[in-house]
């Protein structure tokens, strides 16, 4: 069989233009970087993002991405906002192409010792907040019979660790709904994915001791910790149209955990 010659570019589209793509948690780490490259390659960003104004209004400023990136506040945890949110969007889009599910919050503590409240906020945020936002991308993306879904997960999924019983219940939730999801919207051409980020270097560890920062780069195989960008990347590829035969899996992005 002869295969002919393309160019790269044909090989991997990564031009986003015309498309619409949700991004939670927009305005830093993960989600900062997800909001960039899809602005790079094109793309129109709603970036929902929780409490933070001020960080917001610098990315608005810093990006430069003028009508193609909308920021908007909104509790994924709070289903009602959530529906509102999509009912605004609906109004104005009409319907959208990607839901990037990237919001998330650790309450760190021994299971024996955590506050119930601290328990509930993690799992509200985490997964049910995705499972607001991914339920009524959903409408929208059956409109277009089109549509790339994307949580971001965390080996804490399966690994575990001490203290993060919470954390890690609400990010292997997030991979069990996913799975379901891909089954139900598979016909729709709908795909959803997750895409399982190792240690990056973002906010959610910052507050990382020295000793745990040596600690864990010990754990991993390349001996760093990653970069926002290699998750962003990695979200793009599943997000866009050469991804078409992917769905129901996990990309791991965690240097060889």
């Amino acid at each position: 069989m002869k295969i002919s010659a393309q160019p790269e570019r044909e090989l991997m589209n990564m031009d986003f233009s015309g498309q619409i793509a949700i991004v939670t948690g927009a305005t830093k780490g993960i989600g900062l970087a997800v909001t960039q490259s899809f602005i790079d390659a094109g793309a129109s960003v709603i970036g929902i993002y929780g409490v933070d104004a001020q960080a917001a209004e610098r990315v608005k400023q810093d990006l430069e991405a003028g009508e193609r990136l909308r920021l908007i506040q909104c509790d994924v945890s709070d289903y009602n906002q959530v529906k509102k949110l999509y009912d605004d969007i609906e109004h104005e889009y009409e319907f959208i192409d990607i839901l990037v599910s990237n919001a998330g919050i650790r309450r760190d503590s021994v299971l024996a010792m955590m506050p119930y409240e601290d328990w509930q906020r993690v799992i509200d945020v985490n997964l049910t907040g995705s499972f607001a936002m991914a339920k009524h991308a959903v409408m929208l993306m059956m409109k277009k019979k089109y549509g790339r879904i994307i949580f971001i997960t965390s080996p804490m999924s399966y690994l575990g660790f001490a203290g993060q019983a919470n954390y890690s219940a609400s990010k292997a939730g997030q991979i069990g709904m996913m799975r379901s999801l891909s089954k139900e919207t598979a016909k729709r051409k709908i795909t959803v994915n997750c895409v399982s980020p190792g240690f990056i270097e973002t906010d959610l560890i910052a507050n990382l001791t020295e000793d745990q920062v040596r600690q864990y780069k010990t754990m991993v195989p390349l001996k760093r910790f990653g970069k926002p960008k290699e998750v962003a990347d990695a979200v793009l590829f599943l997000s866009g149209k050469n991804s078409a035969y992917i769905t129901g899996s996990v990309l791991e992005i965690n240097g060889g955990i």
